[in-house]
């Protein structure tokens, strides 16, 4: 997708600080954090969004949430929460599949 943000980055035609970059899989820090971790990891390979990725190839969903474990020991978090928003009416702003990994602070259930 020539114009997906996400895609760029993944393809470092955009240049950002990665967090985590292997098994087909980048993490980087969210521009807008809302806790004091917050990362984003996304596939290589572009759908989108988690449903569709889920559909095309599960283990993409499972090397996500292998980086986001990684990345969470990274950063010495106790607890952490993963999240996908998955369709405009649930926050989703790009259209890639991306995790949302937060930590640093407690969280409160329910979310949102």
């Amino acid at each position: 997708m020539s114009e997906c943000i996400f895609c760029k980055i993944a393809n470092q035609e955009i240049p950002v600080p990665l967090l985590y970059d292997r098994d087909g899989v980048v993490a980087f820090s969210d521009l807008n954090p809302q806790a004091p971790v917050h990362v984003l990891v996304i596939p290589k390979v572009h759908h989108e969004s988690a449903a569709q990725s889920a559909a095309a190839n599960p283990a993409v969903i499972g090397a996500l949430f292998a980086a986001a474990a990684s990345l969470a020991l990274e950063h010495g978090l106790d607890g952490y929460r993963t999240t996908f928003n998955t369709g405009e009416s649930a926050g989703q702003s790009v259209f890639h599949t991306h995790m949302h990994l937060l930590g640093g602070r407690p969280f409160a259930w329910p979310p949102g």
